[in-house]
C-alpha cells in the first residue's frame, strides 16, 4: 500500500514539473505557471545594455553562453546570454524597443525548477546601476 502511495506521488510530482521557455529560446525543466522573470527599460543602446548584464553576471557568478536570437520584433534580434549566479540558472534577453529604449528581461530558475524572482530584482538591479556609471 505504502510503495503504491508513494509511486502515485512520485507520479504527480513529474506531471506537476513541465517544461518552460527561457527568455534565451531554451527550454528548461521547471514548475510552470509561476512568475520567474523582471523586465527593465533604460535609455541606452541594446549593446550597451547587454554588455552590463554580461558583466553582472561574471560578477556574481559565471557566465556560461551568450547568443543572438533572430526573428525578435528588431532587424538585430535580441541578445541573449546564460549564467549561473548563486547555483541558480539564470536568463537574460535584451532587445532594442524602439531607437532610444532597450529592454532587459531577468529569469532564473533553482536546480529543482522552482523560481528565484529577488534574485531576478537584484540582477536587473545591478545592470541599471552599470549603466549610470
Amino acid at each position: 500500500m505504502k510503495t503504491k502511495f508513494l509511486l502515485g506521488l512520485a507520479g504527480l510530482a513529474i506531471v506537476a514539473i513541465g517544461c518552460v521557455g527561457t527568455v534565451s529560446g531554451k527550454k528548461t525543466a521547471a514548475v510552470p505557471f509561476i512568475k520567474d522573470r523582471i523586465e527593465g527599460r533604460y535609455e541606452r543602446p541594446a549593446s550597451q545594455v547587454f554588455d552590463a548584464a554580461k558583466e553582472v553576471v561574471r560578477l556574481n557568478g559565471t557566465l556560461l553562453s551568450e547568443s543572438t536570437l533572430h526573428g525578435g520584433t528588431n532587424a538585430a534580434g535580441v541578445l541573449a546570454l546564460e549564467g549561473k549566479v548563486n547555483q541558480r540558472r539564470v536568463w537574460m534577453s535584451v532587445e532594442q524597443i524602439d531607437p532610444k529604449i532597450s529592454a532587459v528581461i531577468v529569469q532564473a530558475r533553482t536546480k529543482g525548477g522552482g523560481r528565484d524572482i529577488e534574485l531576478c530584482h537584484e540582477l536587473e538591479k545591478q545592470i541599471a546601476l552599470k549603466l549610470v556609471r
